[in-house]
């Protein structure tokens, strides 16, 4: 069963408060603010400071020493409702099973030698529930996660993989829908997961000469310093800008598909076909802290959608309390800044144009409680395994998801 974290509270600001770019990630959307951008940060990187900044980033610029814990909370008062809602999803940590499916070592062996000739569009949209799959990576595993992004119970990257945030998902699955939370994928849950699911949850997909040209970057260098002289934070290859259109982890893509080059349009290969957009607004978040998790209600206290999150970390701890959403920047501008943490040995002021492999990703969620937010990631297989500078960190398609569905005012709460 996951532990809930003890983190002591510390003021951390994770990044500065981004303004909008203007479209997602094109030359288009970086051209014209970014060249100015590039050719400031060229000749000036090493002599920024707080006021140099470009002005279209929202900087909250105070020390993080100087920052008051005496902050009014301007969220609107929490409900007795909404009290209820909160128990609701504590219960779902407090029931996770330490291990999803168990199975004795001969059961594992043959399910494992009959699912691995299954990895063919058919295996995958075929697949069935099996009871004692065990720990591994299955055609079953796959359906069960592409059905559980549908079903807006997020499991990360779709990889096949009977992971912890598959079982989170699962687990929340149940709860969602008046089931007892077991983290188990049984006959119920399965059959849950499936009803009304006409599409295949698996397609062909052919590769456009859009997808092959891109823009892409060479590389993502470590060092802000030189990401802020690049005209944008694009994607390296065709397979990781695939990955996350179809929110699949990108050795599983190429799992799926060995003859595929990647590298020419017309190629037709295998990918998810994954969920539509929330139907009802967002009208409360749960950040929670030891589960790693965040929760999505609507305005009737009915969980909606889960996504797994890196919430904060020993060093840098994510605020306690409510608050409110304040605004939403899709391809946020990311503004670093060393009196926050400081990174290599960047000591000045930087300003990192758009772009998915961005610090923040290509969503930004502001939050009312100054410089935190809920944000993307250039590395979503690596969501609520790693800790974030203060922040809510989900993947970038979640974050997304999320955005559509909330508005300044929506109550963001923080749980241990």
């Amino acid at each position: 069963m996951f532990a809930r974290s003890a983190l002591t509270i510390a003021l951390a600001l994770c990044l500065t408060q981004p303004a909008f770019s203007a479209e997602d990630n094109t030359d288009k959307s970086v051209t014209a603010a970014s060249n100015k951008t590039t050719a400031q940060n060229t000749s000036e990187a090493n002599q920024a400071d707080e006021q140099s900044l470009k002005p279209t980033i929202v900087n909250q610029m105070s020390d993080i020493n100087t920052q008051s814990d005496n902050e009014p909370d301007t969220s609107k008062p929490v409900t007795p409702q909404t009290e209820r809602a909160l128990e609701k999803a504590q219960a779902v940590v407090e029931t996770l099973p330490e291990n999803p499916a168990a199975s004795d070592d001969s059961s594992k062996t043959s399910t494992q030698e009959k699912s691995a000739q299954n990895w063919t569009l058919d295996g995958l949209n075929n697949a069935n529930w099996v009871s004692d799959l065990g720990k591994g990576q299955f055609v079953e595993y796959a359906k069960a996660q592409v059905l559980l992004n549908r079903h807006h119970a997020s499991p990360g990257v779709i990889d096949g993989i009977s992971g912890k945030n598959m079982l989170k998902a699962i687990s929340a699955f149940q709860v969602m829908n008046g089931l007892t939370a077991t983290g188990l994928l049984d006959t119920q849950t399965w059959d849950l997961l499936s009803a009304g699911q006409t599409n295949d949850v698996f397609q062909s997909y052919t590769l456009t000469q859009q997808d092959i040209d891109g823009p892409y970057a060479t590389s993502i260098p470590h060092d802000y310093a030189e990401q802020a002289k690049m005209k944008g934070l694009y994607y390296t290859r065709v397979t990781e800008m695939l990955g996350e259109r179809f929110h699949m982890d990108e050795n599983f893509l190429k799992k799926l598909n060995p003859e595929a080059t990647f590298a020419k349009a017309g190629e037709t290969i295998i990918v998810t076909n994954t969920r539509e957009d929330l139907s009802d607004p967002v009208s409360l978040i749960i950040a929670h802290k030891g589960a790693k998790q965040v929760y999505a209600f609507d305005s009737n206290n009915k969980m909606v959608a889960t996504y797994p999150a890196t919430i904060g970390s020993t060093d840098t701890p994510s605020p306690k309390g409510t608050y409110q959403v304040k605004a939403v920047a899709p391809n946020p501008w990311y503004g670093y800044n060393p009196k926050n943490f400081i990174q290599g040995k960047n000591m000045k002021p930087l300003s990192l144009p758009p772009g998915p492999n961005n610090p923040v990703g290509n969503m930004w969620i502001a939050l009312s409680k100054p410089s935190f937010g809920i944000h993307g990631t250039p590395e979503p297989s690596l969501i609520s395994k790693t800790a974030s500078h203060g922040c809510i960190r989900l993947t970038n398609w979640d974050a997304n998801a999320l955005s559509k569905r909330v508005k300044p005012g929506v109550t963001v709460r923080f749980l241990e």
